[in-house]
């Protein structure tokens, strides 16, 4: 069953510096919900705070109905919620396949595992390819590709992609987000955040603009206007922040 996730007046940061300012967004059941906006807007904080890594100081987090603002980031992991961070972070020292293993290490995920290998391996097969080469020796795209393929090991209910496409030669990029639209097709509930706006509107159900911590524009992606959009991303209007559009 695909959760829906509803983040509502959420406040969060890093110590006594708030970055995060009311914040609502919903990510519905079976849909990718895009989030973008120019670096600093609090994506990434955003995605921290929905795995429990950064504690929120008002609002609320919720699952189905059930908050889980707060929660121990492995109960969430237990739970189905995944985050594939930005960066990639694999394991550098050991091999692809034993990268995807520790995807399946989640109680969970274990007793499928074989059957969530062969089919990351169909999905990436340049992994399968390399199944026994060093992760750290892999390029920034295949790494890319390990990252997310070790999440989707983690058989995950709901999955938080951040930044996929970070400093990626646009090939690949087309490979990623390729996978991304075929995940959106098999329904599964995903929060994408993304700086390339025309990337993430290609495959996103609903979008989120971000500018300074708070939401500044929200809407179904047929519905935007992607000149509009730049305005707001680029701080070309005059839009006053706390008058955001539903």
């Amino acid at each position: 069953m695909n959760p829906k996730l509803e983040i509502k007046k959420l406040r969060a940061g890093y110590g006594p510096i708030n970055v995060l300012w009311d914040v609502d967004i919903t990510a519905a059941p079976g849909q990718t919900t895009t989030i973008v906006g120019p670096n600093g807007a609090g994506k990434t904080t955003l995605l921290k705070t929905i795995m429990g890594l950064i504690p929120t100081s008002a609002g609320d987090i919720r699952l189905d109905g059930k908050s889980i603002a707060n929660g121990k980031t492995w109960e969430l992991v237990a739970n189905g919620q995944v985050m594939i961070p930005e960066g990639r972070m694999i394991f550098p020292d050991m091999s692809v396949h034993d990268n995807l293993l520790m995807g399946a290490f989640p109680k969970h995920a274990r007793a499928k595992s074989k059957e969530m290998l062969a089919y990351v391996n169909e999905l990436f097969p340049r992994l399968a390819e390399r199944r026994n080469q060093m992760a750290g020796t892999l390029s920034g795209g295949e790494a890319q590709m390990l990252a997310m393929a070790r999440g989707l090991m983690e058989q995950p209910e709901i999955l938080l992609i951040d930044e996929p496409s970070l400093g990626l030669a646009p090939v690949i990029v087309d490979e990623i987000f390729r996978i991304i639209g075929t995940l959106r097709e098999k329904n599964m509930t995903i929060v994408l955040v993304e700086q390339n706006t025309h990337r993430a509107l290609g495959v996103a159900d609903h979008v989120y603009v971000m500018r300074a911590g708070k939401v500044v524009l929200s809407g179904p992606s047929s519905e935007i206007d992607i000149n509009h959009l730049h305005d707001l991303y680029f701080a070309r209007d005059n839009v006053n922040d706390s008058a955001a559009t539903g």
